[in-house]
């Protein structure tokens, strides 16, 4: 090392011409000698080494290092050197002035754009600091140039006489002329100048380029010929009049300096189509467009904002005298009318911008009254084909009022003092026009706000059947109404009774009816209440509650209260086949006084007139499909449709089956409103309330395709808004405090034909072999072939392959329990799956397993029993818990179930109460809601007839299999296989 960083140095900056790269720079240290002056121990220093010498370096020197490393030819010729040559021949190929150099001509060009750049970056860099030139035996301190701390000015002159002009430029440095011509003078930088003279460093105001003083440093002044004049004149002394300070003679530069006018032009920007209100029409891609062209005046001169020069310049000739006019701009201010524009939503950052016609007058509509008090002057482009547009102030006012059955509709629009019936516009709308020509021969545009705010309402209007009347909606548009009124839209007039249906809370408490035999839960009450409400405005509705929170209960109140109010009048209730064994069970228990027809299988009688003598008929989706022309042709009071998804499919055969029958309210429940997509909603709310979200084609476009392909969140909350009066949906976490510690529900699951005849033939076989050795004294020898013959029987009632894995038949319960498990996990909540037989799980689990449904697994043979319950309990994916009853006896704590499903019931009820108290301490932490999956008709059915009978005899007694087969006698025994 030359350079002791421990003694005295300083960093100083050397420039040197490099054969082929012109000026380059570079660094060094210097040791300092006994006196504080630059010795001859120097050596270079680059980033590398930067940092040994630390404590003579600030920032600025270590980003002026940086630069020059990058300078040097071997870092340079990089990139471009794909054959790894060696840097100096790389170059001097690039820089041959043969033939082999014109194929490096682009190579040459990026080379020397980028030195250019790091020249301009180091010098900006480089005040404060010591530069020098080096010497030609490579001494970097041979001789120092003074970096000047001021700029220089550079004045122009144009001497012009009748036979040509001279031009040459004069600098000036602290007001002192610089006499720098001829003084071996140099430049270091051409883009901004920088200039070498007299061992001094001058840059220069205004930027100036150093190609305009180059040729002056050894040259007084340059002649412009008289044949050329005018072209020089008009395309060089132009620019320089604009950006530079120029003294003429023989010709005039006149300055004018004003504030701009703000001037912003429309003109028309065709397209090949127009957007459609409702859409009846195909939308054409390219829709007509306003293009917005902001400009800024000066007196008689205008300039665009993308014409980003100070000062602009134009050539005036009168006869043989030239006049510059030199206006100088305020670009701030410019900049000002720019921002304003962009902060009103109008970008006009290169002067222009385009926006669809609607959008553009809906703009100007909102913000013309603001541009104006900015002193924003609007104009129309004359070359408009001869149209005017109507720029000035457009409105709309829309007023909604009460009628017995209806709204009237009223709406006034106004375009200046022009008013418009809406009746017309409407017609305009529904072509898909937006523009039409108003009395005066200007154009009109509707604007795009009214699109967005009023589309939905205008699409639902209906003319009044007395024609000297408004428009009318239907009522159950109230919500659309009432939103609108909520934005300040429209004027609504409402009853006050009507106004309370946007907020549960605050309807009225009806009483229950006298034949209903229980008690609802508050929130049982409020969703009676509700229903009720809805009943008194003939509205339809959706019964959307969790799971297990007693839809069926509610709906049966109402149907009790629709006995005593209608005298008898009948409903119908359409379900799912399964299903109608728990209604009627239901019924029997909550509305003992409701005449119930059980409207199915193939022994039915299809006469309707059987339907008048019953207040309730029950029926399946398929019996709805096969009989509909049976029952369309009676007058139902209440249509009922439980799992109402069933309807989702609009195009489906059981949809415009149940859409053809008639009633005079219409009640839809379901615990999943939403399946697949928006349109699930569109069909089962058009079943309640026909049209409240118009035809499906209007649905579609207004809604289903903004929200699911734009993921258009105002759309959805209007949808929302739309519908909220008629769907009630609580979670169980929102009633939770009005539900008991756990809620057990049966759910009973009808066999199918093939579980049947399997259940069949193996209750015969037993039956009889049983019976028969009943004949012999003493019970103990049967109890094993009853055990063994009970157990296969309850194992066919959940599924024969249980029994008999050839089996290819499908199950009822099955069907039950996999629609449950998808309803509640689509819910987001957490299932614990419980069953005494393994294979039973295995057979659900293999259903899992196809659909890709994530589970945790947990019998016998499961090894890591804690693994299974950490994924349950912190994998928010992991929904189910498919349990053993052995196995999940003890040990666990899986507190984040919220629901129970017991796939079979037990032999002793003191034990299944065990099990369920233990699945209810499971979920300590949530309110748990358990469903008993039972067999309609099978020997689970009477099983569990039986619990409640040897409950009240036996109580705890009864606690193993063996002792529940000693309590059961002759006729016990005969009821189970009957």
């Amino acid at each position: 090392m030359i350079v002791s960083p421990d003694q005295p140095f300083e960093i100083v900056y050397s420039l040197f011409s490099h054969e082929y790269l012109g000026i380059l720079f570079e660094s060094f240290v210097v040791q300092l000698d006994e006196k504080g002056r630059l010795s001859f121990a120097h050596q270079n220093i680059a980033s590398q080494n930067a940092r040994e010498f630390k404590k003579g370096l600030d920032e600025t020197d270590y980003e002026l290092i940086k630069l020059m490393d990058s300078m040097q030819h071997d870092v340079i010729v990089k990139p471009f050197n794909n054959k790894k040559i060696k840097p100096k021949e790389f170059l001097r190929r690039v820089y041959d002035n043969g033939n082999t150099a014109a194929s490096y001509k682009d190579v040459k060009d990026q080379i020397e754009l980028k030195l250019e750049i790091l020249r301009s970056k180091i010098l900006e860099k480089i005040k404060g600091k010591r530069l020098f030139e080096m010497g030609n035996d490579g001494n970097p301190v041979w001789k120092e140039i003074e970096v000047l701390p001021k700029k220089a000015t550079v004045l122009f002159h144009f001497r012009r006489n009748e036979d040509n002009t001279h031009y040459f430029p004069t600098i000036k440095y602290d007001g002192e002329k610089l006499d720098w011509q001829y003084k071996g003078g140099y430049l270091l930088c051409e883009e901004p100048a920088w200039l070498v003279v007299n061992g001094k460093l001058y840059n220069f105001e205004k930027n100036v380029d150093g190609k305009k003083l180059k040729p002056f440093l050894n040259k007084k002044f340059i002649v412009i010929p008289k044949k050329v004049e005018k072209s020089y004149y008009q395309k060089f002394i132009t620019q320089l009049v604009a950006s530079f300070d120029v003294f003429a003679k023989g010709f005039d530069i006149k300055v004018q300096r004003s504030q701009p006018e703000a001037l912003l032009s429309l003109s028309d920007l065709p397209g090949n189509g127009h957007a459609d209100l409702f859409g009846n029409e195909n939308q054409s891609e390219i829709e007509d467009k306003i293009v917005f062209d902001l400009k800024f005046q000066y007196g008689e001169y205008a300039f665009r904002s993308e014409e980003k020069r100070t000062n602009n310049v134009e050539l005036e000739q009168q006869g043989d005298n030239y006049i510059f006019h030199k206006v100088i701009r305020d670009l701030e201010k410019e900049k000002s009318y720019g921002d304003y524009l962009r902060d009103l939503g109008l970008p006009v950052k290169a002067s222009r911008f385009s926006l669809v016609k609607s959008k553009a007058f809906d703009w100007l509509n909102a913000n013309r009254e603001a541009l104006e008090g900015m002193g924003v002057r609007i104009q129309q482009n004359q070359s408009n084909n001869g149209k005017k547009y109507f720029i000035g102030q457009a409105s709309i006012k829309v007023e909604v009022k009460e009628n017995i059955d209806w709204f009237d509709v009223n709406a006034i629009i106004k375009f200046g003092t022009f008013e418009i019936p809406f009746a017309q516009i409407r017609k305009l709308l529904t072509k898909g026009k937006s523009e039409f020509e108003l009395p005066n021969g200007e154009i009109a545009i509707i604007p795009d706000s009214w699109f967005v705010n009023y589309s939905e309402i205008f699409s639902f209007l209906e003319d009044s059947e007395e024609k000297e009347k408004n428009m009318v909606l239907k009522k159950h548009h109230i919500a659309l109404a009432q939103e609108l009124q909520k934005g300040n839209l429209i004027d609504l007039t409402l009853s006050r009774k009507l106004a309370k249906l946007k907020d549960f809370s605050s309807i009225e408490s009806y009483e229950l009816p006298k034949e209903f035999k229980g008690t609802l839960r508050p929130y049982q009450k409020a969703g009676y209440d509700w229903l009720r409400f809805l009943n008194e405005y003939k509205f339809g509705g959706c019964l959307a509650d969790d799971m297990g929170l007693g839809k069926t209960v509610q709906t049966l109140a109402l149907l009790a209260h629709e006995k005593e109010k209608t005298n008898g009048a009948t409903s119908l209730l359409v379900m799912p086949t399964s299903l109608i064994y728990n209604w009627e069970l239901e019924s029997k228990k909550f509305t003992p006084d409701l005449k119930i027809l059980v409207y199915t299988g193939s022994q039915r009688i299809k006469d309707n007139s059987r339907f008048a003598d019953y207040d309730l008929v029950l029926t399946s989706y398929g019996i709805t499909r096969l009989d509909v022309d049976i029952l369309k042709d009676f007058y139902f009071n209440y249509i009922i449709l439980d799992e109402s998804q069933a309807i989702k499919n609009p195009g489906s055969i059981i949809s415009k089956s149940v859409n053809q029958l008639v009633c005079a309210n219409k009640l839809i429940l379901t615990g999943t409103p939403v399946e697949n997509g928006t349109m699930d909603l569109w069909s089962q709310m058009n079943f309640v309330n026909q049209g409240l979200l118009g035809g499906q084609s209007m649905f579609k476009k207004q809604f289903l395709l903004p929200i699911e392909k734009k993921n258009d969140m105002d759309k959805a909350s209007k949808l929302h808004a739309m519908i909220k009066p008629f769907v009630l949906r609580r979670l169980k976490n929102q009633v939770a405090t009005d539900l008991p510690e756990k809620v057990v529900n049966v759910k009973y699951s009808s066999m199918t034909s093939d579980q049947e005849k399997a259940y069949e033939e193996v209750k015969a076989y037993y039956r009889e072999k049983i019976v028969g050795e009943m004949s012999f004294p003493g019970m103990n020898r049967n109890n094993f072939t009853l055990l063994r013959g009970l157990t296969q029987l309850r194992q066919i009632a959940n599924h024969p392959k249980l029994t008999d894995q050839s089996y290819g038949g499908d199950s009822g319960k099955l069907e039950d329990i996999i629609h449950m498990l998808e309803s509640t996990v689509s819910e987001g909540h957490k299932v614990l799956v419980f069953s005494q037989f393994v294979k039973h799980l295995g057979i659900i689990r293999e259903y899992l397993d196809e659909n890709n449904i994530s589970y945790s697994y947990l019998d016998g043979a499961t090894k890591d029993r804690q693994g299974q319950v950490k994924e349950f309990q912190e994998n928010d994916k992991v929904k189910i818990f498919l349990i053993s009853l052995k196995a999940g006896g003890v040990g666990l704590n899986l507190t984040k179930a919220e629901y129970v499903f017991l796939l079979d019931p037990w032999w002793n009820p003191a034990v299944e109460a065990q099990a369920i108290d233990r699945a209810h301490r499971i979920g300590q932490e949530n309110k748990v809601i358990i469903y008993k999956f039972i067999t309609h008709n099978s020997v689970e059915e009477k099983i569990m007839a039986l619990q409640d009978k040897k409950m009240a005899l036996a109580g705890e007694l009864i606690n193993t299999e063996e002792s529940f087969m000693k309590s059961l006698n002759k006729e016990d025994i005969e009821a189970l296989l009957d």
